[in-house]
């Protein structure tokens, strides 16, 4: 039986802090002008984590995506969620939702009455996936996924967790249906625990830690807080957590077959091409995406 292939980290890339929406802090690994995205992949953001005082919390309002799929997964906080399609949920923490925009909706993502009067902190992650040529004008979709339906699985040690919320790891396989072959893993290493994680030759990867410090790859290089480690070809990556850490890694493990289109962006919209991107807009100016609540 032929071994396979690790995958080699081919760069680590600082996220960038900045802010979104209607100005709650991100960390944003991409697109920066270091990195424009990874195929499929089209923005990575850790929101906060911040502490909101009472009565301040913030979020994204009401704005329209074409093109794409959002992908919101909360670790502390509540959110609410609203979109023209006549959508609402309430996000807390663990939870995912996983909207396919399609032809286009408008949607918004603020913290809910009750969390907003108290205050607290907010902390998750917005990942764009784009969506192939056929796909990018089909009807808007919306999967909402509480954490207690996000499988987890855990190493035979108990040194390695994870939450399945796309792909499968460890035996377990999720339960979100995503139009292009995706893996969204969010894994926990404790101190000398490690995991070699099969991946799809086909499919592009990276690793984003978001606490703690990881070792990645075959070179065992060191991946801290804040960084993203793109992945070289191969078959399975490696993670690990030195015996000696002061205490247990975080970070997410996406993986996607690249779509190899022709990107087209401006601002909430991703289509093909330039043309594309203007109809979007005329679309959106008069009234084609709908309203929120009508």
């Amino acid at each position: 039986m032929t071994e396979l292939k690790l995958r080699p980290v081919r760069e680590i890339v600082d996220g960038v802090q900045t802010l979104e929406g209607g100005g709650f802090p991100v960390r944003r690994p991409f697109p920066t002008e270091r990195l424009d995205g990874v195929d499929p992949f089209l923005l990575l953001d850790q929101m906060g984590p911040v502490d909101w005082p009472p009565g301040e919390a913030i979020g994204a309002p009401d704005h329209p995506h074409r093109g794409f799929e959002t992908v919101t997964y909360l670790l502390e906080g509540k959110l609410e969620h609203k979109d023209s399609k006549g959508n609402v949920a309430y996000l807390g923490p663990g939870d995912v939702q996983w909207m396919t925009a399609g032809s286009g909706v408008i949607h918004s993502e603020v913290p809910d009455a009750e969390f907003k009067r108290r205050g607290g902190r907010v902390h998750g992650f917005q990942i764009w996936v784009n969506l192939p040529a056929r796909d990018k004008m089909m009807s808007p979709r919306y999967q909402d996924v509480p954490a207690a339906d996000i499988p987890q699985a855990e190493s035979e040690d108990g040194r390695v967790k994870v939450r399945v919320v796309a792909g499968e790891s460890l035996g377990a396989q999720a339960v979100i249906d995503t139009r292009t072959p995706i893996s969204f893993l969010h894994f926990t290493v404790k101190p000398g625990g490690s995991i070699d994680q099969p991946v799809p030759a086909e499919h592009n990867a990276m690793a984003y830690v978001f606490s703690g410090e990881a070792r990645i790859g075959p070179e065992s290089g060191a991946v801290r807080e804040g960084q993203l480690a793109v992945f070289g070809p191969g078959e399975v990556v490696r993670i690990a957590v030195a015996p000696d850490a002061a205490g247990p890694a975080e970070l997410l493990l996406l993986s996607g077959v690249p779509l190899n289109e022709p990107v087209a962006r401006y601002g909430p919209f991703v289509m093909n091409t330039d043309q594309e991107i203007e109809q979007a807009i005329t679309d959106y100016q008069q009234g084609r995406f709908g309203e929120i609540g009508v």
